[in-house]
């Protein structure tokens, strides 16, 4: 139940909603959990969430068409100009959903998307549970 629970809020971290994953986490490595099954689900989860994120930002821009507002294309424009790469900052709070939500909308391929999202958000829970637990 512990790891159901840390997938969902890490889900949902990683959405609009106002929630962090930081506290799940940090609860059981606290009640020593074991640390890599803890970061992955985490992982997993926030992953997840920034798919979502993705998807809803790349429907909406298809459903927009002409009509996308100036955001929308600066965004495109952003992941045009800085790539992929950038997502690797897709863990910082709310910085990180709308650079996901630029790269739905700029029509970032999947994979690379894929790629620098899970890196970014796997090496942020890496260091938070080690933190975590090295207090």
């Amino acid at each position: 139940m512990a790891y159901l629970t840390l997938l969902g809020w890490s889900f949902l971290a990683a959405t609009i909603v106002p929630v962090g994953s930081e506290p799940a986490l940090a609860l059981l490595v606290r009640r020593e959990y074991p640390f890599w099954p803890i970061v992955f689900v985490a992982t997993a989860g926030n992953y997840l969430g920034a798919c979502t994120t993705y998807w809803l930002a790349r429907r909406a821009i298809a459903l927009l068409d002409d009509r996308q507002p100036p955001t929308a294309r600066r965004a495109a424009r952003l992941m045009a100009t800085r790539g992929a790469p950038v997502l690797l900052l897709s863990w910082v709070p709310v910085l990180g959903d709308a650079l996901v939500a630029a790269a739905g909308a700029a029509g970032t391929p999947f994979l690379p998307f894929t790629v620098w999202v899970i890196i970014g958000k796997f090496a942020r829970y890496v260091i938070v549970a080690w933190a975590v637990g090295a207090v």
